[in-house]
Order: C-alpha cells, then structure tokens, then sequence
C-alpha cells in the first residue's frame, strides 16, 4: 500500500503539484520540469526527490538525462482515500437534512 502521508505530503506543495501536471502530458527531463519556475535546478531536483521518495513520479536514466514519469498508482490511492471520505460526508449531510425536515415537519 502507498504511504498516503508521503503523497499528501509531495502534494501540500504548489510546484510539486506543477510539476505533476506537466509531467501527466507525458515523460520531462528535470531540465524541461524546471523551465516554467523561477527555482534554481537543485531546488527542483530536491523537489523531484520528495516527489520520487512518495512514489508519484520514477526518474530514468535516458543516456546523460534523467527523464521523469508520473506514477498513477499513489495519486489512485490518494484519489480513493478522499471518495470514500467523500460518500461518507455526502451520506452524512444526506441523514442530517433528512433528520432537519422530519424535526420540522414534526414542529408544525
């Protein structure tokens, strides 16, 4: 199973979460992920470690590059953690406005 503190973790961050974008267009090297930021590349290149380290992307040696990979299957986990939270507020909010018109038809 993912370690869903780490996804969340990688993911609590606003370049992280760019560089995750860019990367679901298809594969970057670092050069190519730290194009778009005003970062220097050992800022990106602790930012892919973290992302790497939560198991969302895999670095691949490409000749003298590296090149960078989305991984789905933490994001999926992140993803089925938050629907079942979801379905469970939903359901809840449902029974509570279901409880509200009974206590308010009951008052009349």
């Amino acid at each position: 199973m993912m370690n869903l503190d780490h996804t969340f973790a990688a993911l609590a961050d606003p370049t992280r979460r760019a560089i995750l974008a860019r990367l679901a267009l298809g594969e970057a090297t670092a050069g190519e992920l730290a194009s778009p930021f005003a970062i220097s590349q050992p800022a990106i290149s602790r930012h892919l470690k973290v992302l790497e380290d939560a198991s969302l992307i895999a670095r691949i040696r490409d000749g003298q590059h590296m090149r960078c990979r989305l991984l789905p299957e933490a994001l999926k986990s992140a993803n089925d953690w938050l629907a079942f939270y979801s379905r469970f507020w939903s359901e809840s909010f449902d029974r509570l406005d279901e409880h509200l018109k009974q206590e308010g038809s009951d008052d009349e």
